[in-house]
C-alpha cells in the first residue's frame, strides 16, 4: 500500500473509531475488534492497528477497549488540566490580544443561549483560546493530545448541566481582561477542580 492511500485510509479509521467514542455509540468497556473494524471500513487491519494506538495515546481506548475511567484517572487528567490551563490564564492576562477577549466574552455568550452542541464547541474556544495565549508550544502541544479525552469530561459538565460553569467563565474572562493573572490563574484552577468534583460525584453514581 503505497503512503498517500495509507494515510488516507488510517486518517478515516481513526475519525470513525474516535466519533463513535464521543458519541456514546461505542460505550465505555467495549472491546475494539480490528478484523470487524476492518471489515467495516473496507480497508486492512494495518490502519485500525494505528488509529487504536493514536487512540490509546489520547486516553480514550485502554488495552483495546472504550476507557472507562476510574476516580483516579479522572484525577490525574484534571491534574495536569488544573496546572497547564492555570499557568495558561495567568499567561493570557499578559499576552492576550483585544480580538480575542473580545472572541473569548462571545464564547460565554454563544453559551449561555445556544443549544448544547454550541455550547460544547463555544466551552471548547474558551479553553482553547486560553491555552494557545500562553505562547508555549510545548504546553499547547500537550493539551492538545489530551482534547479528545478532554471532550468527554466537558460533555459530561455540560450535558448535566454543572452549575455556575458559565459564571465562572465570566469571571475568568473579566480577570483575564483586568491583566489580573494572579486571579485568572486561581479562578482557572478553581473551575476544572469544580469540573473533577462534578464528574467524580457522577461516576459514584
Amino acid at each position: 500500500m503505497s503512503k498517500q492511500p495509507f494515510q488516507l485510509a488510517y486518517l478515516t479509521s481513526y475519525e470513525f473509531i474516535r466519533d463513535k467514542i464521543l458519541t456514546g455509540e461505542y460505550p465505555r468497556g467495549t472491546k475494539l475488534v480490528e478484523e470487524r473494524l476492518a471489515e467495516e471500513l473496507g480497508v486492512s487491519r494495518t490502519p485500525i492497528r494505528e488509529s487504536i494506538r493514536k487512540l490509546e495515546q489520547e486516553g480514550l481506548i485502554k488495552q483495546k477497549r472504550v476507557v472507562n475511567p476510574t476516580a483516579g484517572d479522572l484525577s490525574n487528567i484534571f491534574q495536569v488540566r488544573i496546572l497547564l490551563e492555570g499557568f495558561s490564564a495567568r499567561c493570557a492576562a499578559s499576552f492576550m490580544d483585544d480580538t480575542a477577549l473580545d472572541r473569548l466574552q462571545e464564547c460565554i455568550d454563544i453559551a449561555r443561549r445556544g443549544p448544547a452542541d454550541e455550547t460544547m464547541k463555544a466551552n471548547e474556544e474558551f479553553h482553547n483560546l486560553i491555552v494557545q495565549s500562553s505562547n508555549n508550544p510545548q504546553m499547547i502541544d500537550i493539551i492538545d493530545r489530551m482534547q479528545s479525552i478532554i471532550y468527554l469530561f466537558r460533555k459530561t459538565v455540560v450535558m448535566y448541566r454543572r452549575p455556575f460553569l458559565l459564571d465562572e467563565h465570566q469571571e475568568i474572562c473579566d480577570a483575564i481582561r483586568a491583566h489580573d493573572g494572579d486571579e485568572a490563574e486561581r479562578l482557572m484552577k478553581e473551575h476544572l477542580r469544580a469540573d473533577l468534583e462534578f464528574c467524580l460525584h457522577l461516576l459514584k453514581q
